[in-house]
């Protein structure tokens, strides 16, 4: 099965800096998804297939990378997003506000190649960890619903042991525990049963076989 790149949403409203950056990642193997604005990028965003990285300008018009920070994670479809502000910001509160509004990470404009690459690589990481374990969680989940569970009362005869179903037909314990639950049954002998009944009717027929010797 061919391995698809990871598809990174990219929202700038400079041009050069836009191209410089979208030239950058496609050079490093990833899929572009370009937008020039926020207005852009959260339509995107809310894309049946949109991507679950992105990296958003700060400051741009209709909608700013804050903002979409803000909206993203409040939207069920898109709040596991990895988002990394591109920001001239500097400042610790700045950061704090942006983390704040939910973003993953920062680099700072004009960016550097190297640590532009290091922290689109842990983005990539990040999305891929989290992918995998939605996969698990949805085997699971799966898995446990194809577990069947006894649950309640059930009517059993004191005598022969057979059991009492829904339509009200008695049936015989294994056949009815197969069929509500996973259970499978190899059939054996107790101690009680061998002393009390087995091991009589052994004895039964020995005595049978040496008298009619």
């Amino acid at each position: 099965m061919e391995i698809q790149p990871m598809r990174i949403l990219i929202a700038e409203d400079d041009p050069v800096s836009h191209r410089l950056l979208e030239l950058t990642l496609i050079q490093w193997g990833y899929d572009v998804v370009a937008t020039c604005d926020g207005a852009q990028a959260w339509e995107a965003l809310q894309q049946e297939d949109a991507p679950q990285l992105a990296i958003l300008d700060w400051m741009m018009p209709a909608l700013d990378g804050l903002q979409i920070c803000r909206m993203a994670r409040e939207t069920p479809a898109t709040k596991s997003i990895h988002i990394i502000l591109l920001t001239a910001k500097g400042e610790k509160s700045d950061l704090v506000e942006g983390l704040a509004a939910g973003a993953n990470d920062f680099v700072t404009k004009p960016f550097n190649r190297e640590e532009l690459r290091a922290r689109v690589q842990v983005g990539a990481l990040m999305v891929e960890l989290q992918r995998s374990l939605a996969n698990h969680v949805k085997e699971l989940q799966e898995a446990l619903s194809q577990v069947k569970q006894l649950q309640g009362i059930l009517p059993i005869c004191a005598h022969c042991k057979k059991i009492r179903d829904d339509q009200n037909s008695w049936q015989k314990v294994e056949e009815y525990v197969s069929e509500h639950s996973e259970a499978q049954f190899s059939h054996s002998i107790c101690p009680d049963c061998y002393a009390s009944i087995v091991e009589p009717e052994l004895e039964e027929l020995k005595r049978r076989r040496d008298a009619a010797r």
